[in-house]
């Protein structure tokens, strides 16, 4: 094997991809988009009304196995709108990972909740469930059925798991936690369409599941989110708020509540059916990227590739590397090579709990997520690199 230096890696990463400009994740478009597109430009239905959007939450919700699927604005108000349908209030807690992206904190703030920041660790950058119940059975105790933080005296409600570059954490062991504090489970895959489990879709395991169609994610609605559950009455309760909390009339409106207008446009639906029919041919490029890195870097001592956990069919969204303890020191300095050579890498998400806005919330020991943010990288891992565009 080849001792590890800036220089080797990047000249590595090109043996793959060539060389620059490379982004990190670029949107592809092979199929029916300008299609789909043009024929909600024709019918005139391009925002909330049309066929489009329900075509593409039932496809969807067919892939996930979830029974009920609301297409929204963007995964960050997905997020946040299924917190509040499950209840979340003001100044209540919500245990949140520091190593995530800020989206997923901001919609907790958005409710007057409170982000409590909990650890993370490398080996799927998911949350650490051992270092978590140790925690959470120090610091609280129940009063009834809530759990009560003993140092704020805040119910804590609800937790958000994050399935961070589209690998699943140990989301089973998460369920058994939130089981015994009695906690909500919203789930972030944003980053997850195409990812199982032990067969079973990301997403799909708490209460309910969180996707982003952004135009870096594996396929893209320009801007857009899902919210998948099996729960009736939560799904009911979403799609209420999500559309303005509108009654059905021929002809008034009428509000039963405070609602919001977070439906997703017909014409971003359109653009995402069309992406989902090449669902598949991503999926399968995306792993043959994987395999050609990793028989590359594989030679390098000093650095590895992440490889999808056990039991696990990862979408490999973002290709990630991983430097052993010893060699983090060399992190910036590939970065700053890597972008030298038009290799727009980057670092995984400063931890949100060292961000202006969150330095004061409750948090846990992070030395998990800090580890990650100093000895991790994300590779341009566009499904372009394996797939030559045709249109």
């Amino acid at each position: 094997m080849k001792s590890i230096s800036a220089n080797l890696v990047v000249r590595s990463i090109q043996k793959v991809i060539g060389k620059g400009p490379h982004q990190l994740h670029q949107p592809l478009f092979l199929g029916k988009e300008a299609s789909y597109l043009k024929n909600t430009i024709d019918q005139n239905f391009v925002s909330t009304a049309g066929e489009y959007v329900n075509k593409f939450e039932k496809k969807i919700k067919e892939y996930t196995k979830a029974k009920f699927a609301v297409a929204v604005v963007n995964g960050t108000q997905a997020i946040y709108i299924s917190l509040k349908a499950c209840g979340v209030k003001k100044n209540e807690e919500v245990l949140v990972p520091a190593l995530t992206f800020v989206g997923t904190v901001n919609a907790v703030s958005y409710l007057g909740a409170k982000p409590h920041f909990i650890d993370s660790k490398i080996e799927n950058f998911g949350i650490d469930c051992l270092k978590l119940e140790n925690y959470l059975n120090k610091i609280t105790r129940f009063k009834g059925d809530k759990c009560i933080n003993k140092v704020t005296g805040n119910v804590i409600k609800a937790i958000v798991p994050v399935h961070v570059f589209g690998h699943p954490c140990n989301i089973q062991d998460i369920i058994k936690i939130a089981k015994k504090f009695n906690l909500i489970v919203v789930e972030d895959a944003a980053e997850a369409l195409g990812s199982f489990y032990k067969k079973k879709h990301l997403g799909t395991f708490g209460d309910v599941g969180c996707l982003s169609f952004n135009g870096n994610k594996i396929i893209t609605t320009g801007g857009g989110g899902m919210i998948i559950t099996n729960k009736k009455g939560l799904a009911r309760k979403i799609k209420h708020l999500t559309t303005t909390a509108k009654l059905k009339h021929k002809w008034e409106y009428v509000h039963d509540e405070i609602g919001y207008n977070f439906r997703m446009p017909n014409l971003n639906a359109a653009l995402g059916l069309a992406q989902f029919e090449k669902m598949q041919i991503f999926l399968k490029a995306k792993r043959r990227l994987f395999k050609k890195y990793y028989n590359v870097l594989n030679k390098i001592k000093g650095i590895s590739l992440y490889r999808e956990p056990k039991n696990a069919n990862s979408n490999y969204w973002l290709q990630t590397l991983i430097l052993d303890k010893n060699k983090s020191i060399l992190k910036n300095k590939i970065l700053k090579e890597s972008h030298k050579k038009l290799i727009f890498s980057r670092p995984v998400w400063k931890l949100i709990s060292d961000l202006k806005p969150y330095k004061k919330s409750q948090k846990m020991n992070l030395s998990g997520a800090k580890e990650i943010y100093n000895r991790t990288i994300n590779i341009p891992s566009s499904q372009s690199l394996i797939l030559k565009q045709t249109s």
